[in-house]
């Protein structure tokens, strides 16, 4: 990680803007901690990508959040295209004073240079190929451009510099992991699925207590005890036929239809994080979610 931190503050130099993708769900967690450090006299664009599966008033929200703090903010849906042609736009607005003293050095038509970050799953390569079209070309390694990182012209005014997704090996608090794991950022291999289902489910009776009663048509009402959660996963496995042999319940098989339901959006339009005060939210006991950086599937 020491290593990845340190090709990205050498990238730095070469970049004016730093285009950010977060998970629109989760935007604090799916964050890199460090990029606000490492990003300090650079523009900044935040893309809330997958906004089509959180809830729009959250993505408002949201979007005042980062933009209170100085940061252009955009709803994204990389896989549709959505608000994909405002970036230019807004990266223009970004580098308006780089552009300009640019101008007035003599310098014209020199492209703005933008390194792309994000979380492992937050959408970031299937976002440049939407960005980029058809179209793109390589422009090839520059100088200090650490091997393996790739150059991609888009158009006259922007070239974007591709960077490997980077999640860091260790969570101070809980609630973050579990967050990430929520959206598939970790390797699922190693996560007790039951258990974070059990999480799923508990976050969701918090923010939005109909879905799960309306994606299953079951009562979705915890049963009095600590087990109440499970109760429910119970209930769903129930209601879709997650048997085992002898007709005990598959509840890994249900746990895994839960994930998947809420990843893929048949819940509902979900946020899980509030942009009143992050820094303050739940951070109750949770899943204890710790990993090796060999362990996370980049």
């Amino acid at each position: 990680m020491t290593k990845a931190k340190r090709m990205m503050q050498e990238n730095l130099k070469l970049i004016d803007l730093i285009i950010e993708l977060v998970d629109a769900r989760v935007p604090m967690a799916s964050r890199n901690p460090d990029i606000d450090e490492l990003g300090k006299g650079k523009s900044r664009i935040v893309l809330l990508n997958k906004s089509d599966l959180a809830d729009p008033d959250c993505n408002r929200a949201w979007m005042r959040y980062f933009e209170d703090r100085g940061i252009y903010a955009l709803e994204v849906n990389s896989k549709s295209g959505s608000g994909i042609k405002a970036i230019n736009g807004l990266v223009q607005k970004a580098c308006a004073e780089k552009i300009e003293r640019d101008r007035k050095r003599g310098i014209l038509n020199r492209p703005v240079r933008a390194m792309v970050v994000g979380i492992p799953n937050v959408g970031k390569s299937t976002f440049i190929n939407s960005f980029a079209g058809k179209a793109c070309t390589k422009t090839g390694n520059k100088p200090g451009v650490t091997k393996g990182k790739q150059w991609i012209r888009l158009n006259k005014n922007l070239e974007l510099l591709d960077t490997p997704g980077i999640l860091w090996p260790k969570f101070e608090d809980n609630l973050v992991g579990m967050h990430l794991a929520f959206i598939g950022s970790m390797n699922d291999e190693i996560i007790i699925m039951e258990e974070l289902a059990g999480d799923l489910l508990e976050s969701l009776r918090e923010l939005y207590p109909d879905a799960v009663a309306k994606r299953y048509g079951i009562s979705g009402e915890p049963a009095p005890g600590s087990h109440g959660m499970a109760r429910i996963l119970e209930e769903i496995a129930r209601s879709r036929k997650c048997f085992l042999k002898g007709e005990s319940l598959d509840l890994k098989k249900a746990a895994d239809l839960l994930v998947d339901d809420f990843r893929s959006g048949r819940l509902g339009r979900i946020t899980l994080e509030r942009s009143e005060l992050p820094e303050t939210q739940n951070t109750g006991e949770r899943m204890d979610v710790r990993i090796n950086a060999q362990e996370v599937d980049q």
